[in-house]
């Protein structure tokens, strides 16, 4: 016989989103404010009556099942639409409008812009998250989000915001430390920083009609911001993504060394949720994007 809710567990759910969020029944009860046993009393009696495990838990951490995983996305997206709203009531001159983006997008396309949307939007309080790459609509839990892909996100609306480019960059002083770049083959040089994997380096070296390359050493770090940093500091040379490197190559913080372009197939899309509902200042927030997109290609 299946089981009917006749009431939703708000106070459990609530600390199950906190312990979601941060991966530890310790933080979960320090920002509660309660203690530990109480959290993993509270999510015990979750799995018990729902009949389903929610964590795995690990001697010094716990870890989400792919039901507790399902579950943190809609609980953090309902807790987050409910912030919203009491905020919009308790406030009605400002309404909360929530902005998930990606490291470099965000500190390298919006951040800069920020002043603007301030100016044109007084009355939107523009909220950011950090956003992991988001597969699909039960993963989005913002108002909108910027994300990396091809444009094909299931049950989510997308709009291509800008078309991206690889190039080489690297610190010109390290350049002239080296000898100079005459030929795409003298970037094995340097320490070379991949951002992910390798495949995009491999990529450019295929066009630039070197498939075969043994640099000196190698990196990979995940975080674009961090890859950028390092080839700041001078660590090696990197694909920069254009636009987001152009102003550091024009003010000559970094050197450009090769007109060889490596066009990615996939680019930033700005993501809605058709299913939640279309207030005016969600609205102004996406049209401000797309149009400060549009001028960012003129």
């Amino acid at each position: 016989m299946v089981r009917k809710l006749r009431n939703l567990p708000l106070t459990a759910l609530r600390t199950f989103e906190v312990a979601a969020r941060r991966l530890s029944f310790k933080d979960a009860a320090d920002e509660l404010c309660i203690s530990a046993t109480t959290v993993s009393n509270q999510i015990r009696q979750l799995e018990a009556d729902w009949n389903c495990k929610l964590f795995i838990r690990q001697t010094r951490a716990v870890v989400l099942t792919d039901e507790g995983r399902s579950l943190s996305h809609v609980i953090t997206r309902a807790f987050e639409d409910i912030r919203a709203e009491v905020e919009t009531h308790m406030n009605p001159a400002r309404k909360s409008v929530t902005l998930a983006v990606g490291p470099i997008f965000g500190s390298r396309w919006l951040v800069p812009r920020l002043a603007r949307f301030r100016m044109a939007h007084p009355r939107i309080e523009l909220v950011l998250h950090e956003s992991p790459r988001i597969t699909d609509a039960t993963m989005m839990t913002s108002h909108l989000a910027v994300d990396w892909g091809t444009g094909d996100w299931s049950g989510l609306n997308s709009q291509k915001l800008l078309d991206i480019t690889y190039s080489p960059v690297v610190r010109a002083d390290l350049v002239d430390a080296c000898g100079g770049l005459k030929q795409p083959s003298d970037l094995t040089q340097f320490p070379l920083i991949h951002q992910r994997d390798k495949s995009e380096w491999s990529a450019w070296f295929k066009l630039a009609g070197v498939p075969d390359f043994q640099p000196v050493a190698e990196t990979i770090i995940r975080d674009s911001n961090l890859v950028l940093q390092a080839v700041l500091d001078g660590q090696g040379a990197a694909l920069g993504v254009f636009p987001f490197v152009k102003n550091d190559v024009e003010s000559t913080r970094l050197l450009k060394p090769f007109d060889i372009d490596l066009i990615p197939q996939r680019s930033f899309y700005l993501l809605s949720r058709p299913s939640s509902p279309r207030t005016r200042e969600v609205s102004l927030v996406q049209n401000w994007i797309l149009d400060e997109a549009a001028r960012s290609l003129d």
